[in-house]
């Protein structure tokens, strides 16, 4: 047996007519006649007699049959949406890895957008610095990550999309303060707060430093970027966090400018070289960030 008899069946109860079933079906009426002959046949049972009145009924087979076939009638029209949903990339599970500050400060309100036009297709996020989420994609545990440009070989394909700014952040009162404007040497003498050693950031940082002639700075290490805020407050030092960080400071702190806007980190899409163009649900959210992100790559 097969769905369409299935529904057939169900049909012919509902209205108790062979005639009209064949109508809701868009079916001539000798094709259910002969579904229904071999449903029977298969089954080994009648399920329908004639009454008196030349009335449809079901026998004690059919009304057994009619209450099991039910649930399964309905679970098989689910699963024939599900699988139409994912064909078309209104449905299926999407892996996505995410660096920060863009995982906290970026994506929250884009997926919320995202989920309201297609409430059937599930993300799941995880977070990492490039170096780790481009090993997960080549791996294929992500379908695509949201990161800083990676160390690109043949296996992997990189979109810039957007520039994440630089700025200083330091407590109130530190000397450093006074400037409106502040240069990479102005931070000699001075404590910075960096992030962890496979932080891209921190390595766009150092590489900045050391062509300003500032190789040898005094840090010290936070391993989470989004905590810089609070070590910042409670004195430890000066840090140099993506502007988008800085939009809510903490208190006790305060923004400065870098000079000549010389600190951005280019931000993208990063998938598979092979897996281009991404192929249905991941494709529907790779071009929905694309659209959402891709605000230029001039630094404000």
């Amino acid at each position: 047996m097969d769905l369409k008899t299935l529904q057939t069946f169900q049909m012919i109860v509902k209205y108790g007519s062979f005639v009209r079933a064949a109508q809701e079906m868009n079916y001539v009426q000798s094709t259910v006649t002969m579904q229904m002959q071999k449903l029977e046949a298969e089954l080994g049972a009648q399920l329908l007699e004639r009454g008196a009145g030349k009335d449809l009924r079901l026998t004690e087979a059919g009304r057994l049959f009619h209450e099991q076939s039910t649930q399964i009638v309905k679970q098989l029209e689910q699963i024939q949406t599900s699988l139409s949903n994912l064909k078309l990339g209104e449905s299926g599970h999407v892996r996505i890895g995410v660096i920060e500050p863009a995982a906290s400060y970026r994506l929250p309100h884009i997926l919320k957008e995202f989920s309201t036009q297609y409430p059937h297709i599930r993300i799941s996020l995880e977070f990492g610095n490039t170096p780790a989420l481009s090993e997960r994609i080549v791996k294929g545990e992500l379908d695509f990550a949201l990161c800083s440009t990676p160390e690109l070989g043949t296996e992997l394909y990189f979109e810039p999309l957007f520039q994440e700014e630089f700025v200083a952040l330091l407590p109130d009162r530190h000397p450093l303060a006074e400037h409106p404007v502040l240069s990479p040497e102005q931070l000699c003498g001075h404590r910075l707060l960096i992030t962890s050693e496979t932080c891209p950031y921190r390595r766009k940082l150092e590489m900045v430093l050391q062509e300003s002639g500032q190789s040898a700075v005094d840090t010290m290490e936070i391993g989470s970027m989004t905590a810089l805020k609070s070590y910042v407050e409670s004195g430890f030092g000066v840090a140099l966090i993506p502007r988008i960080l800085a939009v809510e400071a903490s208190a006790g702190t305060t923004v400065r400018e870098l000079e000549g806007n010389l600190i951005f980190m280019t931000s993208g899409l990063l998938c598979k070289a092979s897996a281009y163009p991404l192929q249905m649900a991941s494709q529907k959210l790779y071009q929905y960030l694309r659209e959402q992100l891709g605000r230029g790559l001039e630094p404000a």
